[in-house]
């Protein structure tokens, strides 16, 4: 296995272009993404010390789980959650963008992904966890880059997480076999810091080792 360290790790020289995807409902999902931006983006480079999460008010929450990206070259990237890393995911999506193009986004030292979802009235959203959405309308670094989908693991999945239960940090390429006409498996595994805003928001900002200055990235879950 090839690892690398986050603080000195810049991203991966990949070039690709994004999965494009149309949406019916644009220009709405563009208004709640405004939304999105003028509540959440002025915090997305703020990792939130524990310090200043208890002078918060009540709801607001703070935890820390394991995030991980991973995905096949020229394939699709996933993005899993665990409590721990020897635990079942807490949430697995697929996003519709190609694993390379998000490690060239991810040169620049820094990364903003958010999920948007509007619901239609109130009884759509009564008891159902952000974790429950099926879809998302993606936005990476401003642009709207097409759908992140909820999805079930699979037996693949399953092999990738057992093979990574070691790996607290990291990034590079799995050694899986058999090999994929897809090319090498990619991944990058971090601590995230999950706050929980409401029922309709969370984020999850990427935790640096102690002593670094690497990446800067947040994922942002919001339903209007």
């Amino acid at each position: 296995m090839r690892m690398v360290d986050l603080g000195n790790h810049r991203g991966l020289h990949i070039m690709d272009t994004p999965t494009s995807v149309d949406c019916a409902r644009e220009v709405r999902f563009r208004r709640s993404f405004r939304s999105l931006v003028e509540c959440m983006v002025p915090c997305c480079g703020f990792q939130p010390s524990s310090h200043s999460l208890s002078s918060d008010t009540d709801s607001t929450h703070a935890s820390t789980v394991t995030g991980t990206f991973f995905g096949y070259r020229k394939g699709r990237v996933s993005f899993c959650l665990q409590d721990d890393t020897k635990g079942s995911p807490i949430l697995l999506l697929e996003f519709a963008v190609p694993t390379a193009y998000l490690a060239r986004e991810m040169q620049h030292g820094l990364l903003r992904i958010a999920l948007v979802v509007e619901c239609s009235g109130r009884r759509s959203r009564d008891g159902c966890s952000l974790f429950d959405v099926p879809v998302w309308s993606m936005y990476c670094n401003g642009r709207k880059v097409g759908f992140a989908i909820r999805r079930q693991m699979t037996v693949s999945d399953l092999a990738v997480l057992k093979h990574m239960q070691s790996v607290s940090v990291g990034a590079g390429v799995l050694p899986m076999a058999p090999k994929s006409d897809d090319g090498d498996l990619m991944y990058l595994r971090a601590s995230f810091e999950r706050v929980i805003g409401s029922v309709d928001s969370e984020s999850f900002h990427m935790m640096n080792p102690v002593g670094s200055t690497g990446q800067e990235l947040s994922v942002f879950l919001f339903r209007s």
